[in-house]
């Protein structure tokens, strides 16, 4: 159980008539970055609220690091980093005193705290900015201050629910790149529904539906698995008659199930893909038609959540 940095077993959680989360059996390695998928309401921060023992589950058991989480032990706190949806700070203090003050929780001693926020302010590229006063900082900013605060105790393991939903691109570029910096240094287990930015950072991807996981996979083997059968040709400006000429002549291949043109673009759908390797570059050489984009297609993981949250 060593590489295991998140696991909870039978974790539930009622709220009246409502069953918030049902049954949540998981396990999340050591190193890894977790993405938690789900539509509004689906339950990840009801999730990410019993790992981290801010609520009491109804039933089940959940551990960080080791250490159980779901019992209020207040050691377990040093074992993860948590940063919630809408961070709130004392807008009157610096970086440099908020995180002083955070390092006075967690019982650093006044070495350890100096480097350690020295260290965090130069990890989330603020050091420029440690001695203005929080109230005036951008909202990718408040994101950066709030991953150095919930890392500056070295935890393990780091939380974050929905944060890049408030940033704008420039932020969210910012927030993810550091995130991906992160890889391998401490486990992350991020709580999203703006699924392009889960494509690009995390390894591992869960969906949960209505309360329920329904499935956990490698991304990479998740987008294989809903591979489709498609190519598309970009084909190069001045090159209609060579293009109108290769329409047919792809139509008529036994491997080609259909071709649909627009704009420049064909795009092929095929029976069988060892084929269409192996004859379709040799085919577009042969008719004379220039190609600026040549690409296999695989769904975006949002078509892939769409298709089986709606089941």
């Amino acid at each position: 159980m060593n590489d295991i940095a998140i696991r909870c077993q039978g974790l539930s959680k009622q709220y009246g008539d409502i069953q918030a989360l049902k049954s949540l059996d998981l396990t999340v390695t050591q190193g890894s970055i977790f993405g938690f998928l789900g539509r509004n309401g689906a339950g990840k921060t009801t999730t990410i609220r019993l790992l981290t023992g801010l609520a009491q589950p109804s039933g089940g058991t959940a551990w960080v690091a080791g250490v159980e989480t779901t019992t209020a032990d207040s050691t377990a706190r040093s074992r993860f980093g948590y940063l919630p949806q809408e961070p709130a700070f004392y807008g009157w203090m610096t970086p440099q005193e908020y995180l002083d003050y955070v390092g006075k929780l967690f019982q650093m001693d006044k070495v350890t705290r100096k480097r350690r926020i020295d260290e965090m302010l130069a990890l989330v590229k603020l050091t420029d900015a440690a001695k203005r006063p929080i109230r005036g900082f951008s909202g990718g900013m408040m994101q950066r201050m709030g991953i150095a605060q919930a890392l500056l105790h070295e935890p393990p393991v780091l939380f974050l629910d929905e944060p890049t939903s408030a940033l704008d691109p420039a932020g969210r570029h910012e927030l993810l790149a550091l995130l991906g910096s992160l890889r391998g240094q401490v486990t992350i287990f991020l709580s999203s529904h703006i699924l392009a930015d889960v494509e690009r950072v995390c390894d591992t991807i869960g969906i949960i539906h209505e309360g329920e996981l329904v499935l956990v996979a490698d991304r990479d083997e998740l987008m294989d698995r809903y591979a489709t059968d498609s190519v598309l040709l970009e084909v190069a400006p001045g090159s209609p008659t060579a293009v109108s000429h290769l329409v047919p002549i792809l139509q008529n291949q036994p491997w080609v199930q259909q071709v649909d043109q627009e704009n420049g673009r064909l795009h092929l759908h095929v029976y069988d893909v060892a084929a269409a390797q192996e004859a379709l570059l040799p085919l577009v050489v042969e008719n004379h038609v220039q190609l600026n984009k040549f690409e296999w297609l695989r769904p975006s993981l949002e078509e892939i959540f769409l298709s089986i949250s709606s089941q």
